[in-house]
């Protein structure tokens, strides 16, 4: 079974500063990371491959400092990486991404005939949840977002079944492969690579595919593809503190004097229907 894991490298989100002239993330200088539910994403395929066999693919669309997550990728057991990297890949928004990345998942289906494909639920630098989706769509793939858990799989006859996350709780889907899940960080806790897996994913080759290798269509790509931009971006504004009450040592007065600061606030009074 050939499984493909779709990764990203994001800024560490507590570290991210935005430039107030370009509206855009400032990365210099800020730590980059594997997005966390791309991680999950990556455990639970390698757990498939260890249980049915077969093969797992990690690919990852960026810069030629992003073969950072791709090694990492091997180090916790991807069998062979891929680098998306070319100058007309920038600046795409989702929609541009996810054909990118779809272009990719084909080649590699050229190679090996892909059943599976595990994406985060969403990144922590973007948090739009549209990429995995979108690739889904392209491919014509089943579709399987919010993923708590994979129940079953069946290879001869195609089929997978999956618990998904729902405001109510849980649902629990089937349907036929290939299929594509986006996953939650419930799913799985990412393992520890081993010392003999980071020196094999060291000395393991993490090729740069162009656009050429994808057979991508240059309208589709990067900024050309992107009918969305974003207008502007900013950190929100500081916001003072509220009042705070110690009932350590007087917890009633504590109390009273919380209830009386709520009733004096006319939004607070107003929904209780109270005359501050």
């Amino acid at each position: 079974m050939h499984i493909v894991c779709c990764l990203k490298q994001v800024p560490d989100t507590a570290d991210v500063k935005i430039d107030p002239e370009t509206n855009t993330l400032i990365r210099e200088g800020v730590e980059s990371i594997s997005n966390p539910y791309d991680l999950v994403a990556l455990e639970q395929a390698v757990r498939i491959r260890e249980k049915y066999g077969g093969m797992v693919s990690a690919v990852s669309m960026g810069p030629p400092q992003a073969r950072a997550v791709l090694r990492e990728a091997l180090a916790q057991g991807a069998d062979q990486a891929f680098l998306l990297s070319d100058r007309a890949f920038a600046g795409a928004d989702t929609l541009a991404t996810s054909y990118t990345l779809a272009q990719s998942i084909l080649a590699l289906d050229r190679q090996m005939p892909v059943r599976l494909v595990f994406c985060g639920k969403q990144a922590i630098d973007g948090d739009t949840a549209q990429t995995g989706p979108g690739i889904a769509t392209r491919l014509g793939y089943s579709q399987f977002t919010y993923v708590l858990g994979v129940d079953r799989i069946d290879p001869d006859m195609g089929e997978i079944q999956v618990r998904r996350k729902v405001e109510s709780g849980q649902e629990v889907l089937r349907g036929p492969l290939p299929a594509l899940l986006t996953v939650e960080l419930e799913l799985a806790e990412p393992r520890r690579a081993s010392l003999p897996g980071l020196m094999a994913s060291l000395r393991q080759e993490v090729p740069a595919w162009d656009s050429r290798a994808i057979e991508a269509e240059a309208d589709q790509l990067g900024l050309k593809g992107s009918p969305t931009w974003v207008k502007k971006i900013g950190a929100p504004p500081a916001r003072a503190s509220g009042p705070s009450f110690n009932a350590s040592s007087e917890p009633g007065q504590a109390v009273s004097d919380a209830l009386e600061t709520l009733l004096n606030d006319a939004d607070f009074a107003a929904d209780l229907n109270l005359q501050p």
